[in-house]
C-alpha cells in the first residue's frame, strides 16, 4: 500500500495533528490543508474538508502502527468491504471543471468503475483534483484512468461561445451543469455494452438545491439509473476520477486557447486574471473576449468598464 485515504472526525484529527507536528515530519504548506508533513518515504496531509491522505512507501506501516491504534482507535485495514458496503459496486461518477474559472470552457467528465477498476487504482492516488496542485500530476493520473482496463469514460466540453449562449438563455450556471451532467450520463450509458457488470447508480456533487435539476435534464437512458447527488461526492473514487479527467481537459483546452491568442490565460478569477483579461481586450478587442471567457462573471464587467449588476443575496430554497 502506497496510498491511504480516510475521513476523520474532529476528535481523530485532534489526535493525529500532534503526531505530525512532533518534529519527526518536515511541515509543508498545502492548499486547503489544515496540516501536512513529509518524511523521505511518507507524506501525511489532513485537509480542511476532514479528509486524510497518506502517501509513500511507508504508508502501510504508518497506518497499521500509528493511524489505527493511535488515531482511529480501531483496526480497519482489510475490512473495507465490511465497513463500506457498496464500495466496489459498479457505478458512474460525474464531475466538472472550469465552473469557477473566468477563462476557458466548462468541462464535464463521467467515469464508469467496477471492482477490477477500483482495485487497480488502490495504490495510484486517485483523489479529488482540487487536492492535486500540479497540472503534471493531474495529467499523469488522467492517463492512468483512461488506460485502466474496464474503465469507460466520457467528456463533454462546453466552449466559451456556447457557454455564453447557454447562460444567456438559461440565466443559470446550474442549468448548464445539469445539462452537462445529464449529457455525460447519457453518453456513458450509450456504451453500456462495454460495462461489466452494468452500473447500479450515477453519483455527482450536489450543486443544485434538488437532484430534480439534473433529473429533468436526463433523457431516456439516464432515467433508467439511480441518480445520487451529495455534498463532497469527490470522496467517491468514481467521482474523483471524473474530476481528474475534467480538470485535465480544462487545463489542456485553456493552454491551447492561450496559444491561439498569444497570451497566457490564468486559472481562477483573481486580480491576475482581471489583468490578463484587460491585456486580452487591448490586443484583440472587446468582441473577442466572449470567445475565451465566461461573460457573466463580474470580471468581464470590470474589464469592459460596465456597471456591475447588483449582488443577489442567496437564500436557502424554502427558507
Amino acid at each position: 500500500m502506497t496510498t491511504y485515504t480516510a475521513k476523520l472526525t474532529p476528535e481523530e484529527a485532534a489526535r493525529l495533528e500532534p503526531l505530525v507536528r512532533d518534529g519527526s515530519f518536515q511541515l509543508r504548506d498545502v492548499p486547503h490543508a489544515r496540516f501536512s508533513g513529509a518524511k523521505p518515504d511518507l507524506h501525511v496531509t489532513f485537509y480542511e474538508s476532514g479528509k486524510l491522505v497518506v502517501q509513500g512507501k511507508g504508508t502501510q506501516e504508518f497506518v497499521e502502527f500509528v493511524i489505527e491504534p493511535r488515531v482511529l482507535l480501531s483496526a480497519r485495514m482489510g475490512y473495507e468491504d465490511t465497513l463500506e458496503p457498496g464500495r466496489l459496486d459498479p457505478r458512474l461518477g460525474v464531475d466538472e471543471s472550469g465552473k469557477g474559472d473566468f477563462f476557458g470552457p466548462m468541462c464535464i467528465a463521467g467515469v464508469y468503475v467496477n471492482r477490477d477498476v477500483l482495485n487497480a487504482w488502490k495504490d495510484v492516488g486517485i483523489r479529488d483534483s482540487k487536492n492535486i496542485t500540479s497540472d503534471a500530476q493531474v495529467a499523469r493520473l488522467a492517463k492512468k484512468i483512461r488506460e485502466t482496463p474496464g474503465c469507460v469514460w466520457n467528456l463533454v466540453a462546453v466552449g466559451n461561445e456556447a457557454y455564453n449562449r447557454m447562460h444567456g438563455v438559461n440565466g443559470s450556471v446550474n442549468r448548464i451543469l445539469a445539462w452537462g451532467h445529464a449529457r455525460v450520463i447519457e453518453n456513458l450509458l450509450g456504451q453500456k455494452h462495454r460495462m461489466n457488470p452494468a452500473p447500479v447508480r450515477a453519483i455527482s456533487d450536489q450543486f443544485a438545491a434538488s437532484k430534480a435539476t439534473v433529473e429533468k435534464a436526463l433523457m431516456t437512458a439516464g432515467k433508467t439509473i439511480e441518480l445520487v447527488q451529495r455534498h463532497k461526492a469527490e470522496e467517491d473514487p468514481a467521482v474523483a476520477a471524473a474530476s481528474i479527467l475534467a480538470r485535465d481537459e480544462f487545463v489542456t483546452r485553456l493552454r491551447l486557447l492561450g496559444e491561439q491568442y498569444g497570451l497566457v490565460l490564468p486559472k481562477g478569477a483573481s486580480d491576475t486574471v482581471e489583468a490578463a483579461a484587460k491585456e486580452f481586450v487591448a490586443r484583440h478587442g472587446t468582441e473577442a473576449l466572449g470567445k475565451v471567457a465566461k461573460m457573466h462573471f463580474r470580471t468581464s464587467y470590470r474589464v469592459l468598464g460596465l456597471p456591475e449588476p447588483a449582488r443577489v443575496e442567496w437564500k436557502k430554497p424554502g427558507g
